[in-house]
């Protein structure tokens, strides 16, 4: 059994020593810590528990392309900095024998349980930027459920090394180990190459260093970048009687035209997908609060908004009242001043503040006031 990776003496690197490892997790833990917080942020925004769905914040107006940005910037950033955490101590994962008692082998299998979810985590979170989705689960399930998985598996970890991280946490006190500052300096310029390539599609001072981010704000029809197109959706084409049917106390219907009669109102408001990338763009439109003070809606009301698609995962959404009611949210018409395109949810879409891309639902038929 002691072939391979398994002989002693296999591994040779001084490197693979614990003050190393320390500096390494360290940095590995700050990002993950990063991603999961603002991934949690995400999760809560899309998929809020019904208790918490009248206290979700309209503002900051970019508080969604903030955290989401993090959360896919912190994500990618993780990548070398795991592989390289895992080089340092990947030694020990072939240590032998694999138990030495029931204790050992619990830690071990608390370590797999780390290792195989954080990879697993980082991998499909990787992917999903790319929107690829190479497996039979569902990801936004699954990759919330991870993120947990690994989190306990870290702190666990940590709990057990305690000892030995607290030996090695300072430097001045290790002796200087020939090759380690050049290896620390070789993956810190490798996450920072990594994250200035990417974090342009977020970051609008970094646009022009945007070379390995899978989306680029500024592609796209009207310059902004599309997700699902008319042509996945089915609404190429909009019926010529196509009508806006506002649900509520008092229900009424609105033409296009109808529509393009009533007070228009502008927001500067981004687009921001889980993806990763964001971009702001002017929007023109009737605002969602004198839409529902015209059917008659209680304040404090929630709405649920379908649109003309015929399937789809986000083709019915609900907007809690603080959406609902807050000014700058608007039933768009136009966007940088032009009619909206097919793509972009013509005839009519919904634009909010600090809301996730997935639910600025497009091709917009019924809006409904749930009271």
């Amino acid at each position: 059994m002691r072939r391979g990776p398994f002989r002693e003496g296999a591994f040779t690197s001084a490197l693979h020593e614990p003050r190393t490892a320390v500096v390494l997790g360290r940095w590995l833990g700050a990002a993950l810590l990063l991603c999961f917080l603002t991934g949690l942020a995400s999760h809560l925004l899309q998929d809020p528990p019904h208790w918490l769905t009248g206290a979700l914040p309209s503002r900051p107006v970019n508080g969604y392309r903030v955290t989401q940005g993090l959360h896919v910037i912190s994500g990618i950033a993780a990548i070398p900095l795991a592989g390289a955490k895992l080089w340092t101590v990947y030694p020990r994962l072939f240590e032998w024998p694999p138990a030495r008692s029931i204790l050992h082998a619990l830690e071990r299998l608390g370590i797999a349980v780390l290792v195989a979810s954080v990879l697993l985590e980082l991998t499909t979170g990787l992917l999903n930027t790319l929107q690829w989705y190479p497996w039979p689960f569902p990801f936004r399930q699954t990759h919330f459920w991870l993120a947990w998985l690994a989190v306990g598996g870290l702190l666990i970890h940590l709990a057990v090394k305690a000892p030995l991280i607290a030996r090695h946490w300072r430097g001045r006190r290790q002796a200087q180990l020939a090759g380690r500052r050049g290896f620390l300096l070789s993956v810190g310029a490798a996450v920072g190459v990594v994250t200035l390539a990417t974090a342009g599609q977020t970051v609008p001072w970094l646009r022009s260093l945007d070379l390995l981010a899978p989306r680029r704000p500024g592609d796209g029809p009207d310059g902004l970048p599309v997700n699902r197109t008319a042509a996945q959706a089915g609404t190429v084409t909009v019926p010529p009687d196509w009508q806006l049917l506002v649900d509520g106390p008092r229900p009424y219907r609105l033409s296009l035209a109808e529509l393009r009669e009533l007070p228009q109102h502008e927001a500067e408001l981004p687009i921001a997908c889980v993806e990763g990338w964001s971009v702001s763009a002017r929007w023109a439109g009737v605002r969602m609060v004198d839409l529902l003070a015209r059917a008659g809606a209680p304040a404090g009301s929630a709405v649920r908004v379908t649109s003309l698609e015929t399937a789809g995962p986000y083709r019915v959404m609900e907007m809690p009242a603080p959406y609902a009611e807050d000014p700058l949210t608007l039933l768009a018409l136009r966007v940088d001043g032009t009619e909206l395109t097919a793509d972009h949810g013509f005839p009519a879409r919904i634009i909010a503040p600090n809301r996730p891309g997935v639910l600025q639902t497009k091709w917009v038929t019924r809006i409904e006031v749930l009271g």
